[in-house]
């Protein structure tokens, strides 16, 4: 008997840290957390979570669930989508768009070198209200995004 129960418990806690894990790198701190830091790095304010606009990215994230299309949604906010396989966390997905950091060229503001706009759109000053969510497509990835209040990325404006 007394075998049975610490085995139960032994499952027990395996059990939540699984859970932990599973959520590690995809809460609304996380989400926060890495884009204040590039924020931070360039001079900008702190962004905060804002329900509303989660609410949005996670209505719109359980359109993509079937087929995880990169297809923008062209609401009100600003957004940055990423999708992958295996177990892309929302922290991965930001710090793929602030990875686009070194083809931003601030002096003639214009992305050299490949794509920008991802991270221009994270770091972009008047952006101060983030909601994001993550989905496990049918297909098996992960399908995330981040929507900004006010949007952001304006031809001919500078983020910072």
């Amino acid at each position: 008997m007394g075998l049975f129960k610490i085995s139960l418990v032994f499952i027990c806690l395996v059990g939540l840290a699984l859970v932990h894990t599973s959520c590690a790198q995809n809460s609304q701190q996380d989400y926060l957390n890495a884009h204040n830091t590039a924020r931070a790095q360039v001079g900008v304010g702190s962004m905060t979570w804002n329900n509303t606009v989660a609410s949005y990215a996670q209505n719109y994230a359980n359109q993509r669930i079937g087929d995880c299309n990169l297809v923008h949604s062209n609401g009100p906010y600003g957004e940055n989508i990423a999708w992958g396989s295996g177990s892309l966390t929302g922290t991965d997905a930001v710090n793929l768009w602030v990875g686009e950091k070194p083809n931003y060229d601030y002096n003639s503001n214009s992305c050299v070198g490949g794509k920008c706009g991802h991270y221009t759109q994270v770091v972009w000053r008047n952006s101060v209200r983030l909601g994001c969510a993550r989905v496990q497509c049918n297909n098996g990835g992960w399908f995330v995004t981040c929507n900004y209040d006010p949007p952001g990325n304006y031809v001919g404006q500078r983020p910072y």
